[in-house]
């Protein structure tokens, strides 16, 4: 389970760990389940909203839809297949709780993947594709309260080196 701020670097690391460990794993990320939305729940009101400012809007029908995709994630692995899960916690511990419900019984490996606000606020301008004000907003709000396992930090440490750092502790 990766978690830190938007363009903190967790998509790049989940990618350079599915090219190192010895086995297959999937991943799932919150990206791919809000872009997975249809159009109405990308609004204010019961979906998400992403304000100018990088402020993050969740309506009731989010909240549905997402213990949904958690459950199915959790099925995933419950099946026998591994996954790596890229994930926000907006809410800290409150956002974690819901994934340790899920995931029960499951041996989760909990990695922090902090990086400066300055830092993740230069790629989300490279990136083009979140609002501004985003990324420096969630770099330590996402963390505060969050219980770790493994603790990685891409301000100055390229994913492959963080994902080798973390396969060290998946068994």
């Amino acid at each position: 389970m990766l978690n830190g701020g938007s363009s903190s670097g967790k998509s790049g690391i989940a990618r350079c760990l599915q090219a190192e460990l010895p086995t297959p794993w999937l991943a799932a990320a919150i990206d791919t389940f809000v872009d997975s939305l249809p159009a109405s729940l990308r609004s204010a009101g019961e979906g998400i909203e992403f304000a100018a400012d990088g402020g993050v809007a969740i309506g009731e029908e989010f909240r549905r839809l997402e213990t949904a995709w958690r459950e199915g994630v959790a099925a995933t692995v419950r099946a026998g297949a591994k996954v790596i899960i890229d994930d926000v916690f907006l809410g800290g511990p409150a956002s974690q709780e819901p994934w340790r419900k899920a995931l029960t019984g499951l041996n989760v490996l909990w990695v922090g993947v902090h990086c400066e606000g300055a830092v993740a606020e230069a790629r989300e301008i490279v990136r083009g594709d979140r609002p501004r004000g985003m990324a420096a907003a969630q770099a330590e709000k996402v963390h505060r309260g969050v219980s770790y396992d493994v603790e990685v930090d891409t301000t100055h440490m390229e994913s492959l080196a963080c994902a080798r750092t973390i396969k060290l502790h998946v068994t």
